[in-house]
């Protein structure tokens, strides 16, 4: 079990990699103490300022009663089963001991000698369609899963149980196993049936598993037979957010990963990739924003217009589903973190799409022959580093409802946040929440490759 590098992406991964992660620490987890607090705070905080006080007590509420966290685990003598949804790569120390045996990155039970099998409860941190799930067995390799299956429920109430603290050497007490017993959780729906699991070298650790349920999603049952470890459980999926509870005058963030925003194509994804850009909260760091790779294309000698902008040949650009259509008319573009490697300047777009147009014009790829016509939302401003850029009023170009948007950015560089603000309108035209055909084409489509698009520079 020695220490290996990370592996990188490549065009063989599936493609419902393209999607959010609906069960890491960003999207609402309890990993770190506090950490998804500070989350929510500072998600209200730009809603205070940026677009409207009203619905901040009722978001607080309901951000922290969804919040990631497992909820129930048989057993978590080696390991805690809250290891699975760290977001950071899992890391292997093999000097590390604790008081029960080998420390380990990830969720590891002892090894069984009574009957039965282990398993655990996750709440979802967004609750969503699931389409596919990375079952990460790095650094278990004399000790991982051998078998798994997942099964999935949609809760109208959300349990009062949980784990809290760190519970490595602990199992499950005869009182929860009765609370836990109230979920009926045998019964819930089944994902994945039982399958062969790959032990934790890097050539064989993560276990793809493509997901065929149509239906939304807050809980989900990992289990393992009969024992070991697994290190990472990253569910893939698009979140799903009741609309009919918000009125067409209450100003959201119609692109949020928690509203059902999801990345639909993109050009460039070299250090980060721009799904991140809808998270919650501001960035942690740089790996939470999408960044890009420099481009190639770049003058010898960099020249800028009136405006200061840098007139450069090539652009990065990324495509991203609103999760429900609507008006916008607040925008930020938050570069933090970025500070010798923001963008010069960005523009959006922004496009009206139904589902079959959509799947269309990702099996195209995007490209210049089969795009949309663009609308310019917000006209090529300069931007700066590490700093959150508030646009609104004659700023925003009205376009009108719009389904989808696609941030420009000039030449090169990473952004960690995007916010629309806008209000949400009738979706009689198109079906944003409908799963995407997209879940039938491979991963290559997007992943590792660049497109130079000269329609796609900004106007100058």
């Amino acid at each position: 079990m020695a220490n290996r590098p990370v592996q990188k992406e490549t065009s063989s991964q599936p493609h419902f990699l393209q999607f959010n992660n609906l069960a890491c620490e960003t999207a609402g987890g309890k990993v770190k103490n506090g950490a998804f607090e500070i989350y929510v705070l500072s998600y209200c905080i730009y809603i205070l300022i940026f677009i409207d006080c009203v619905c901040i007590l009722k978001l607080m509420n309901k951000l922290l009663t969804l919040s990631l966290k497992v909820i129930f685990a048989t057993d978590e003598w080696f390991a805690p089963a809250r290891n699975l949804l760290k977001r950071d790569p899992p890391e292997f120390i093999a000097s590390a001991f604790t008081d029960y045996g080998k420390w380990m990155d990830g969720w590891e039970t002892r090894r069984k000698r009574i009957p039965g099998h282990d398993w655990c409860i996750i709440q979802l941190g967004v609750p969503g369609i699931i389409n596919g799930l990375d079952v990460d067995t790095s650094f278990f390799t004399g000790n991982y899963a051998p078998f798994t299956s997942i099964q999935a429920a949609c809760l109208d109430q959300m349990p009062s149980f949980t784990l809290e603290g760190d519970r490595t050497g602990m199992a499950a007490s005869p009182s929860q196993f009765e609370a836990v017993a109230q979920l009926n959780t045998d019964s819930w729906e089944e994902l994945v049936p039982m399958i062969k699991l790959n032990p934790g070298y890097s050539e064989s650790c993560h276990n793809y598993l493509n997901v065929t349920y149509p239906h939304r999603v807050t809980h989900i049952r990992l289990n393992i037979y009969p024992d070991g470890g697994i290190a990472r459980l990253k569910v893939y999926g698009i979140g799903k957010k009741d609309w009919s509870t918000v009125s067409s005058q209450d100003l959201v963030d119609l692109v949020a990963l928690v509203n059902g925003g999801v990345c639909v194509g993109y050009s460039n994804a070299h250090f980060g990739h721009p799904r991140n850009i809808i998270g919650l909260g501001r960035a942690d760091n740089m790996g939470d924003g999408w960044e890009t790779a420099r481009r190639l294309d770049r003058p010898k000698v960099l020249k800028v217009d009136e405006k200061g902008i840098l007139q450069v040949p090539g652009c990065e650009w990324a495509v991203l589903r609103l999760g429900h259509p609507g008006i916008i008319s607040k925008i930020e573009v938050d570069t933090n973190h970025f500070k010798g490697n923001f963008p010069d300047s960005c523009k959006i777009e922004a496009c009206s799409l139904t589902p079959d147009e959509e799947n269309n014009l990702i099996r195209n790829q995007w490209r210049s022959d089969k795009t949309p016509k663009w609308r310019i939302l917000l006209s090529p401003q300069k931007l700066k580093a590490h700093h959150r850029h508030l646009f609104s009023g004659e700023s925003v170009v009205q376009c009108g409802p719009v389904t989808h948007v696609r941030l420009v950015i000039a030449p090169d560089g990473g952004v960690s946040r995007l916010r629309l603000g806008g209000r949400p309108v009738s979706d009689n035209l198109t079906h944003p929440q409908q799963i995407s055909k997209l879940l039938v084409f491979h991963a290559n489509s997007f992943v590792g490759k660049r497109f130079v698009c000269a329609h796609m520079l900004p106007s100058r």
